[in-house]
């Protein structure tokens, strides 16, 4: 039996849903969460997807709406 890999601190994520104000889904958004408490998880969450948003809307030209709802994916 081979022992397991233990996960590394760094390697902490959790999933996301986004629903935007026009309306747009975008599910399973990966955030990496290590070191933060669970209090911390959706302010920090929804600061890390605005960055993403940003880095996606600058390579393919169309820009995201503002969040509407952001939620822990099942």
């Amino acid at each position: 039996m081979m022992a397991k890999k233990a996960k590394k601190q760094e390697d902490v994520f959790v999933m996301f849903d986004v629903t935007y104000e026009d309306g747009t889904k975008s599910s399973r958004r990966k955030i990496n969460v290590a070191g933060l408490d669970r209090s911390e998880f959706e302010a920090f969450a929804k600061t890390e997807i605005m960055t993403q948003d940003r880095k996606i809307a600058e390579m393919s030209g169309k820009p995201r709406g503002n969040i509407k709802e952001l939620a822990r994916s099942a």
